[in-house]
């Protein structure tokens, strides 16, 4: 099992104490490469932590599952996430290749459960049309949008790039969940 790990030091920071912050992992599952992204959001910026890929080729699938199940633990205890989101498996051609990726997906959420973390679920056309603005985007695009949203210095491994568009997409949807539960500032002052 080989991890490969992107981390940007200098664009790092902690997560402190208050309430309005949150650090995020995304996932995206894969039978033989797992990718994930750590987030630091605030109500008003987004900052990238880390983000990589656990290659998991060669074994076996239910070592394979272990190990994700193993790496995953060893990422949410090293960046200790508040929450976690993950893609949903899409329906695929290949009925082989979807329940491999169930499984490996089985496993990752299994890590976050294990660790008493609350997992949000995002299909696919949901994580392309908050990046993007269209659900049907390619991969590229993905990248391209992930690398400017957190302004990275080069384009993210793909696998990388679809677990930190999973954890923007969920910063996204919590953040308007937030503003909605929020009182309208200017109501009162309309009215007086």
């Amino acid at each position: 099992m080989t991890m490969n790990t992107v981390a940007r030091p200098g664009r790092q920071k902690p997560v402190s104490e208050g309430a309005a912050e949150c650090r995020i992992l995304g996932i995206d599952p894969g039978s033989r490469v797992t990718g994930f992204g750590v987030l630091d959001s605030t109500r008003s910026s987004i900052c990238y932590v880390a983000s990589g890929c656990l290659r998991v080729d060669g074994r076996s699938m239910t070592q394979r599952l272990k190990l994700i199940f193993e790496e995953l633990s060893q990422v949410i205890t090293e960046y200790r996430p508040v929450e976690v989101a993950i893609e949903t498996v899409f329906l695929n051609r290949n009925a082989d290749s979807a329940l491999k990726l169930g499984q490996a997906r089985g496993a990752a959420v299994c890590a976050a459960v294990m660790h008493d973390l609350e997992v949000s679920e995002y299909s696919p056309t949901q994580i392309k049309q908050a990046l993007v603005g269209k659900g049907n985007a390619a991969k590229p695009q993905v990248q391209h949008m992930v690398q400017m949203l957190l302004q990275l210095d080069g384009r993210p491994q793909a696998d990388a790039a679809d677990a930190l568009a999973v954890a923007l997409c969920h910063q996204r949807v919590r953040q308007t969940l937030q503003r909605m539960n929020e009182p309208h500032r200017f109501a009162r002052s309309r009215f007086r």
